[in-house]
């Protein structure tokens, strides 16, 4: 498939999403023109704040090729991603996002991702939720652990 009908084949999620109750948002993950995986935003039917179509899809490809890592892929969003999505697409190792809307697109019209964009460039301690550091000592030992791991799989 080409990065056009790929990118179509997203936004028509998106679209498909709204009628039947999500959200207008639409991923697919792609190798070499090949479709991997596809999804949509199931945030309100599933009472989940995390399926975006970007996680629900980067799930979906992890479970199809049996990896955590999907370098060599390429991701088509029906929107620029969410600061959590973009998380996500960086620790799934994807290639390349390709996206349609921009999160200009998205706050005119109620998804205001740029102002979580916009929080992340903030010191922690000015940004709107509150923060504490909580037992740091305590918490160093899962660390410590993990680094003298010897059959650790890192990612």
């Amino acid at each position: 498939m080409t990065n056009e009908e790929l990118m179509r084949r997203a936004i028509r999620l998106a679209e498909q999403s709204v009628a039947e109750g999500g959200g207008p948002f639409g991923a697919v993950i792609a190798r070499e023109g090949e479709l991997i995986a596809e999804a949509s935003n199931h945030v309100v039917p599933h009472c989940d704040p995390t399926a975006h179509a970007e996680v629900n899809c980067i799930r979906e490809a992890c479970r199809k090729l049996g990896t955590f890592n999907l370098e060599g892929c390429e991701i088509y969003t029906s929107c620029e991603p969410c600061p959590m999505c973009l998380g996500a697409i960086y620790w799934a190792h994807l290639d390349k996002i390709y996206y349609a809307n921009d999160r200009k697109d998205a706050a005119a019209i109620g998804f205001d991702d740029d102002f979580i964009y916009r929080e992340l460039d903030l010191p922690v301690e000015r940004r709107q939720k509150q923060m504490e550091l909580l037992l740091p000592e305590e918490a160093k030992k899962a660390f410590e652990m993990w680094e003298q791991k010897s059959d650790k799989d890192e990612y």
